[in-house]
């Protein structure tokens, strides 16, 4: 079983496609297609059933904390009381993004992409002390391209490589700070998904961060603003000269000169700044998938349909290719790779365990020892419908 340190437990196929996918393979016939396709709608749905119930209770331990919450509590928590359900929130979140194959980013790696901007973001003052809790989490290690013009190449466009993360999951709890808005409530948690956010641009994502203003526009201030003072301190001078033969009524010029020229590099400066604020405001429009509650939904399904895929496959390779007397957990993690990367040239580091976990759980495999046999298709089908049926125990005898 080979263990990959650059692939991800990730398998970025729809269900759909990968039943398409699998159906159509090496010569599978009509019937053995069509049983297929029936088994997996039925695991679709049997997992479907089980992530509404994980639903359920995220919703439930995420109503205290919701700042888009629009129900009125029946019940008032005491501080201890909200303490131990922050803790069952983050404790449930993290399980959450594992299971939809997400790996939580320390804090060093936090930290260095703190310290470094690209030139499609901006650099911003990261205050750590703003947080009471929070967790990032990544998806989609990947290289990204992004394009620019620069006019040391003539503004001609060019391609840059760069690290990206596909996906990107916040969940913070907030302290009061100078630093945050004055309507943000500290007492709620706010949940945060983006696509496609370069690494070193981390630290836009987090609340209470302020802009550096760009070395080049600080460049552009500095040097204007003393050129200007150089030319104001000179007429100064040559009007004190003057001053002391006309009189001093003719200093009243300059005077009005440095305080106007002093509010216009404020001015500017503000218009920069608030230049600024718009491009990161435009840049996370488009990055941003979701918020708070729409969170939750969002991974859920991602989680369904991966635990989905992975029981698929599984099943599948088990079913159609393993020898009479099974395969060991090893060689199914190993065929599996090699036939997602031959049928849809996807390199995954295949989740066995897991995988095996859910088929076992579910009945759909026998064990011989340390190898695995899959049920014949029709008994796997008859052991997903008992499990459906007995999802609701209801016996009208029983309470008549």
């Amino acid at each position: 079983m080979a263990e990959y340190k650059d692939r991800e437990h990730y398998i970025p196929v729809r269900r759909h496609d990968l039943v398409n996918l699998l159906c159509t393979d090496r010569g599978l016939d009509g019937a053995a297609a069509g049983q297929f396709r029936q088994f997996a709608d039925l695991l679709s749905a049997t997992f479907h059933f089980e992530y509404h119930q994980l639903l359920e209770d995220l919703k439930n331990e995420y109503s205290p904390f919701d700042p888009d919450e629009c129900t009125k509590p029946m019940v008032s928590l005491t501080s201890q009381q909200r303490a131990q359900k922050l803790d069952r929130l983050f404790e449930r979140f993290a399980w959450l993004m594992e299971r939809a194959n997400f790996k939580r980013l320390d804090r060093q790696e936090i930290i260095e992409a703190t310290k470094a901007v690209s030139d499609w973001g901006l650099n911003m003052d990261v205050d750590f002390s703003v947080f009471e809790r929070f967790d990032l989490f990544a998806r989609g290690d990947t290289v990204g391209t992004r394009y620019r013009r620069r006019w040391r190449n003539w503004r001609r466009l060019e391609s840059i490589q760069l690290p990206v993360y596909q996906r990107l999951v916040l969940i913070v709890k907030l302290k009061p700070s100078k630093r945050l808005p004055g309507g943000v409530d500290t007492d709620d948690v706010f949940l945060k998904i983006f696509k496609d956010i370069p690494k070193i641009d981390l630290e836009m994502l987090l609340p209470g961060a302020r802009m550096r203003m760009p070395g080049i526009a600080r460049l552009k201030l500095g040097s204007s603003l003393l050129s200007g003072l150089a030319w104001i301190s000179y007429s100064i001078v040559r009007q004190i000269l003057a001053a002391a033969v006309l009189g001093w009524y003719f200093m009243w010029g300059p005077l009005l000169a440095v305080f106007g020229y002093g509010y216009r590099q404020y001015y500017g400066y503000q218009s920069t700044k608030t230049a600024h604020s718009l491009r990161l405001t435009q840049s996370l429009y488009y990055q941003n998938l979701g918020n708070n509650q729409g969170v939750l939904f969002h991974l859920l399904d991602e989680a369904e349909e991966q635990e989905c895929r992975e029981a698929l496959l599984a099943y599948y390779c088990l079913w159609r290719y393993a020898p009479p007397q099974g395969w060991t957990m090893a060689d199914l993690d190993d065929y599996v790779e090699m036939d997602l990367e031959r049928l849809a040239t996807i390199k995954v580091d295949f989740e066995i365990d897991d995988a095996m976990a859910k088929l076992e759980r579910l009945k759909l495999v026998t064990k011989n020892g340390a190898r695995y046999v899959a049920l014949p298709i029709e008994k796997a089908l008859e052991s997903l419908d008992y499990t459906w049926d007995n999802y609701f125990k209801f016996n009208k005898e029983a309470t008549g």
